[in-house]
């Protein structure tokens, strides 16, 4: 990672120039609070009395017989997947930066509703945008999101789902720089996103990696983690990158592999690997999980898929929703349907001890799974 935020040719920042001063100021403060040891404090305490950090570990016997494979339940985390760890960390670094407002994006719900959650916590004015398409699917989450005291403002254009709600929450941000952090919700976006929104979820891998120590003695042979724009599978992964025994596997969507489709192009303020058609426009997205519906994928993603780091396999919409009903009977977890696309590889897998993120509950996917 240099200081310009590239991962070999990836990342950097593809931005209007009124958005270099602000991602200027979130840099040096993202680099004070890192060199903070009050702010480390601070987020280990939210992550103890408020998240409900650590997470637990749980074997999944009766769903993979004849293999030792284990979820990290980042389901069982506040407001119900991974997406907390994150919007708790900008929420007290937009505090720093004195930054009262927060917009953010949002496509399954789950960050908008981590987003609102801590606007709520913290007392700052939040707005969600969240395509049309998404809200309709994702019905539940909106709901909590207003609830929660967040403006939900629907997006009416494209495909009206994440690739348009996140341009609209960085026009939003362009618009009201001074007062506003944009609380960006997966590890993609212009320097320093990619690197900040990692660091705040790899305590998912930290913890991961002591509890599988603790279970087997032994670190995995292999994790997977599904990837849309792969903020639980980059903070899952950082614990483990550095072993070159262990097998990194992600999971995409069949119909939106940025990573297994895709190839280099520029979306949202970074270069990464994207679904473009061959006139080099973004092309649409597809699937079932509107969490994992992104046509782009986090840059460090795009580079270890280059280096041969890291393995990016797909997961069809069917796959997925035969993995979410066989743990839901053979568990008693009901997975959100991101997930469900890591679980239905992982069971293939020709090794015995295997790691799993578990990313979100699956409550939110009720309505879509039944009316399949």
């Amino acid at each position: 990672m240099s200081t310009t935020g590239l991962y070999g040719t990836y990342g950097g920042r593809y931005v209007p120039e009124t958005l270099i001063p602000a991602l200027d100021e979130l840099d040096a403060g993202w680099r004070a609070a890192q060199a903070d040891p009050a702010f480390h404090a601070e987020l280990e305490e939210l992550g103890r009395t408020f998240a409900g950090r650590p997470t637990p570990l749980t074997r999944a016997e009766r769903f993979a017989p004849g293999k030792r494979l284990y979820l990290k339940r980042e389901d069982l985390l506040h407001t119900g997947a991974h997406k907390l760890n994150n919007a708790l960390g900008q929420a007290v670094l937009a505090r720093r930066l004195g930054k009262r407002r927060i917009v953010a994006e949002t496509g399954a719900g789950q960050h908008g509703v981590a987003a609102a959650t801590v606007c709520a916590r913290f007392g700052y004015d939040c707005v969600v945008y969240m395509g049309e398409e998404d809200m309709r699917r994702q019905r539940p989450n909106v709901e909590r999101m207003e609830l929660l005291g967040a403006e939900v403002r629907p997006v009416e254009f494209g495909t009206r789902t994440l690739k348009e709600a996140t341009s609209e929450a960085i026009r939003d941000w362009i618009t009201n720089v001074e007062t506003t952090h944009y609380l960006i919700g997966s590890c993609v976006g212009p320097a320093p996103y990619p690197e900040l929104v990692r660091e705040l979820q790899a305590v998912i891998g930290r913890e991961a990696r002591a509890q599988f120590l603790e279970a087997e003695a032994r670190l995995p042979e292999v994790v997977v983690a599904c990837v849309g724009g792969g903020s639980n599978a980059i903070g899952m992964f950082a614990g483990f990158v550095d072993d070159p025994d262990v097998r990194l596997i992600g999971v995409e969507a069949a119909g939106a592999a940025s990573l297994g489709a895709g190839h280099a192009g520029v979306l949202h303020g970074a270069r990464s690997s994207v679904l473009a058609d061959d006139d080099g426009q973004i092309a649409d997205a597809h699937s079932i999980s509107a969490g994992l519906d992104y046509p782009g994928v986090g840059p460090e993603h795009a580079f270890l898929r280059d280096t041969g780091r890291a393995e990016y396999v797909r997961a069809t919409d069917e796959e997925a929703l035969a993995a979410f009903r066989e743990l839901t009977r053979c568990e008693g977890i009901i997975p959100a349907l991101e997930p469900a696309h890591a679980l239905a590889r992982a069971r293939e897998l020709e090794e015995e001890l295997v790691l799993v993120c578990l990313s979100g509950r699956g409550d939110k996917d009720l309505e879509e799974v039944l009316s399949r």
